[in-house]
């Protein structure tokens, strides 16, 4: 309890951190003295990454409606907004929260577009009184739309995407990869992915740590990438060895400094 008390203080709900730093307080005047030491240690040792200046805060008592229709199965209707800025009314099936550290989505059967939908929260607007309640969908298990949502959230900021084929097994593309990607079988040692970026050359650098032969699909901008830094590459190679060669040529006591 202590340790999500000291958590929440420096969280993404609005207002929170000073209830929370309080109940905190109060939490601690009555623990014994073995679990006082121990939340103290953990409060000097705990380092929380701060929020970025961008990441608007959730109104908790928007909040607490969604998770009430949520619960209660009732339609929600909201006014939206999108990142380009534009507004637009929504209703919908809600069905869960997910929240990724940082922000706050709500997954949600969008009746407009007959189709699942994730929305950030803190750009959401709740109408009340909720709507009429509705017959629960099949849902896959938590921990896939947990997944999902969180893939979703770091793509959706990508400015370059490419599709990749790739040489090699889709186990062997999961393993070699730092976050999780949907990786599509073409045979056993032959597969396809959609990797992004907000620059092709930290795109280029990613298929580089897969240590295996690649194609890419209609990428112009992955390919000038690539280009750059095998030149960048192919120089670093041959300054080195002409280092190496004018070493051998020296004796060790002559060597030029």
């Amino acid at each position: 309890v202590a340790i999500g008390l000291r958590t929440a203080a420096g969280g993404s709900i609005a207002g929170i951190e000073e209830t929370s730093a309080r109940a905190l307080v109060k939490l601690q005047q009555v623990l014994p003295s073995r679990l006082r030491h121990r939340v103290k240690a953990f409060q000097a040792s705990a380092l929380p990454v701060p929020l970025s200046p961008t990441t608007n805060r959730v109104d908790p008592d928007v909040l607490t409606v969604i998770a009430a229709a949520c619960r209660d199965h009732e339609r929600l209707r909201f006014d939206y907004r999108t990142h380009s800025g534009t507004s637009s009314l929504r209703e919908v099936e809600p069905y869960r929260l997910v929240h990724d550290r940082r922000r706050w989505y709500l997954v949600a059967w969008d009746l407009t577009r007959d189709d699942w939908r994730t929305f950030r929260v803190d750009r959401m607007t709740p109408k009340t009184p909720a709507g009429p309640r509705f017959t629960p969908r099949d849902l896959p298990p938590d921990s896939e739309i947990a997944a999902q949502v969180a893939r979703g959230a770091g793509e959706a900021t990508w400015h370059y995407r490419a599709r990749v084929i790739v040489h090699a097994s889709a186990d062997h593309v999961r393993s070699r990869l730092p976050i999780p990607v949907d990786v599509e079988v073409l045979a056993e040692d032959r597969c396809a992915f959609e990797p992004g970026s907000d620059h092709p050359e930290m795109l280029a650098l990613y298929l580089g740590m897969l240590d295996a032969d690649f194609t890419v699909i209609d990428s112009p901008e992955l390919v000038e990438a690539l280009h750059k830094l095998t030149s960048r590459y192919q120089r670093a190679i041959d300054t080195s060895e002409e280092l190496r060669a004018e070493a051998r040529r020296w004796p060790s006591g002559l060597r030029r400094t």
